[in-house]
């Protein structure tokens, strides 16, 4: 198994205020990059919001393949906005790429 960093893109149509953001970043708290080297090294952020409505999530994620990886993120993902009050038409995710693996020595 391999811990991959698998960044999503998205953008929120309508407004994701402080508290909206909040919930997404609990909802995701156990896929927070910080646990990995290089999510510590480059200081990943979970969620990042630009001022147009696009973000980021940043996920950590074990798998055995990268496409395994990424589908992995791409339904927590889908399932953080979920649960705070987004669907795919509110703010429809970008396909997930991976951002770095992390391989423990």
């Amino acid at each position: 198994m391999t811990t991959f960093v698998i960044t999503i893109p998205g953008t929120f149509l309508r407004t994701a205020d402080a508290g909206t953001r909040a919930q997404v970043a609990l909802h995701l708290r156990g896929v927070d990059p910080h646990r990995t080297e290089l999510g510590r090294e480059e200081d990943l952020d979970l969620l990042t919001v630009n001022d147009d409505g696009t973000f980021s999530m940043r996920l950590e994620v074990t798998a055995d393949a990268s496409a395994e990886a990424r589908r992995t993120a791409g339904d927590l993902a889908a399932q953080a906005l979920r649960a705070a009050g987004f669907d795919e038409s509110d703010a429809p995710l970008g396909p997930p790429s991976v951002t770095g693996i992390d391989n423990p020595a």
